[in-house]
């Protein structure tokens, strides 16, 4: 698979997986200091390693949430945990991993990932 290919493999997957209004949304704000990342993360995140047949999509999200938990990184687990939703992992699967979290993680991490789920959970729901 060449570089474009594998950008547009990763691009399908990226709004499969995110959404098309948050792609959209991404791509819009494409600048000259941000394309090369956003180039980067479709062609890597998204193309390379999201279209692997080796794990489901399911656990691909749960696994990032997890990581994002551990590596305190806010803004990507409220955006993973849309992104789970969309992947079909429960509400219920989401609090079981913020559970485990708080064991392997620590307690004022999962506590933390709990509210902004819990918001995640809530705008989701007054936007249906």
């Amino acid at each position: 698979m060449d570089e474009r290919e594998r950008y547009s493999a990763g691009l399908k997957v990226r709004r499969a997986v995110l959404g098309d209004a948050h792609v959209e949304k991404t791509l819009a704000n494409r600048n000259s200091f941000n394309e090369g990342f956003q180039d980067l993360i479709t062609r890597y995140a998204w193309g390379e390693i999201w279209s692997r047949p080796g794990l489901p999509r399911q656990t691909r999200s749960l696994v990032t949430l997890g990581m994002m938990i551990a590596l305190n990184r806010p803004d990507e687990f409220r955006m993973h945990v849309r992104a789970a939703l969309h992947n079909n992992v429960t509400r219920e699967e989401i609090q079981e991993l913020l559970l485990q979290s708080a064991i392997y993680c620590g307690v004022p991490a999962a506590n933390s990932a709990f509210h902004l789920a819990q918001q995640v959970f809530a705008e989701m729901d007054s936007a249906a």
